[in-house]
């Protein structure tokens, strides 16, 4: 299995090379778009990006945790945490590229 992590960089890159952007272009690209996501998500919208995936933030209440080290309980506060489903095409193309 390939362990090499997909970067901001290699994306630019890939838009550079297959489109035809220029370096800055292709980081200004990349950098709008995720916040643009992010702007939504943060106002709590879902996103919806049709064919990969989808983005929806959710809130979890408040509730009591332990230690497993020593049991000591502690609260955990609330608070909003994002959920990732992969649409099924995604879900097909990794299914068939993984081993």
């Amino acid at each position: 299995m390939n362990t090499k992590t997909l970067t901001r960089a290699d994306i630019a890159e890939s838009l550079y090379t297959k489109m035809g952007f220029s370096h800055a272009d292709s980081f200004k690209i990349i950098e709008n778009v995720f916040d643009i996501i992010t702007d939504e998500l943060a106002t709590g919208h879902s996103v919806k990006v049709s064919g990969f995936a989808s983005f929806e933030p959710y809130s979890k209440k408040e509730r009591i945790g332990r230690n497993p080290k020593n049991g000591k309980t502690y609260p955990i506060s609330s608070r909003t945490v994002l959920s990732f489903r992969a649409s099924p095409n995604l879900k097909k193309r990794i299914k068939t590229m993984v081993v």
